[in-house]
């Protein structure tokens, strides 16, 4: 384990990085670091003005990582995320088409305000985030590793959104919640943020121990009881295969396998931010609404009621029990 310990004191440094700039937020900077380390994307949702997009800016200050931002407009696109081919000449006079990468080829991606842009440019980032790759004029592009898309939204029923569409949301890990600071973290950051004052950030993580982190969090033990139970979660929030009333009556599409890999992932990445190496049925509690939320499409019924996702999901695990023998 002693090689173990160097990379969770960077991660932790990390963290504290972080915390140079954004006051309070505990919970959401977690939660981002829990994706970083994890190899997922992640979504941050919020309205105006609570800092996203600082948030994801100073990560990647912190770390040692190529970072590019695409601001997410009405008139965007496809090719101004993946780039291009442009007509050029040699010194011989030939022409040829080279491809012009666009921003999105960075080890990270700020997609900023993503639902302010039509599904169809939004879909570009599709390959990218789930082959790691581009696809452009019958070639294809590998994208360096590591590779993080790290998207901003405001709330849908803001003026001027576009919804996601649920295979977009479906290769986010988690989808991050961001609400109002309490009164004493609003009183720092408006202190703070009205002087002439600024903190410097180091980069103090480079890809190769990113890397290293990934191969860690996968490596973190789980038990054929909490494999079962996770299971079972998943399959849950099913209509077709669940008992649970209250799914069936408001759930019109439940989570797929790729929420229950989403999960472990998580779960394994929330062990590894507290330092343990196995996974505990704590560790799935914690990280079970940022990666189901929205992977669970509720009907119109429950939509007419104000049932949330979140709603849903601590019904699951209310009604899902863990083993008796773990608790």
């Amino acid at each position: 384990m002693n090689d173990i310990q160097p990379l969770l004191s960077k991660l932790a440094h990390l963290k504290s990085e972080i915390q140079k700039v954004i006051i309070g937020q505990e919970t959401v900077i977690d939660q981002l670091l829990i994706a970083f380390i994890a190899g997922g994307h992640a979504l941050l949702e919020g309205v105006p003005g609570l800092a996203k997009t600082l948030m994801v800016s100073t990560l990647a200050q912190a770390t040692d990582l190529s970072f590019k931002r695409i601001q997410f407009t009405p008139d965007l696109m496809p090719t101004d995320i993946i780039g291009t081919e442009i007509l050029q000449e040699n010194a011989n006079g030939q022409r040829h088409f080279r491809f012009n990468k666009g921003p999105v080829f960075a080890n990270i991606v700020l997609a900023d305000e993503i639902n302010r842009t039509p599904p169809k440019t939004q879909a570009a980032l599709l390959e990218a985030m789930q082959e790691r790759a581009v696809s452009y004029a019958g070639k294809t592009y590998p994208l360096d590793a590591p590779f993080f898309i790290l998207a901003t939204q405001n709330p849908i029923e803001q003026a001027g959104t576009f919804p996601l569409p649920e295979a977009q949301t479906d290769r986010f890990m988690v989808w991050i919640k961001i609400n109002y600071p309490n009164e004493n973290e609003e009183k720092n950051i408006l202190k703070n943020t009205t002087q002439n004052i600024q903190s410097t950030i180091n980069p103090v993580i480079n890809a190769n121990e990113i890397k290293q982190l990934q191969n860690l969090v996968r490596d973190v033990h789980l038990n054929d009881d909490t494999l079962d139970w996770i299971t079972r979660l998943i399959r849950n929030t099913r209509s077709q295969t669940t008992d649970i009333e209250e799914i069936k009556t408001n759930v019109q599409w439940g989570a797929g396998p790729r929420a229950g890999q989403s999960l472990i992932l998580a779960a394994k990445a929330h062990a590894i931010l507290n330092g343990r190496y196995a996974l505990t049925h704590d560790d799935v509690r914690t990280m079970i609404y940022p990666t189901l939320r929205h992977r669970i499409l509720l009907n119109f019924k429950a939509e007419a009621e104000r049932i949330t996702t979140d709603n849903m999901i601590e019904i699951l695990l209310e009604k899902t029990l863990y083993p008796e023998t773990k608790l």
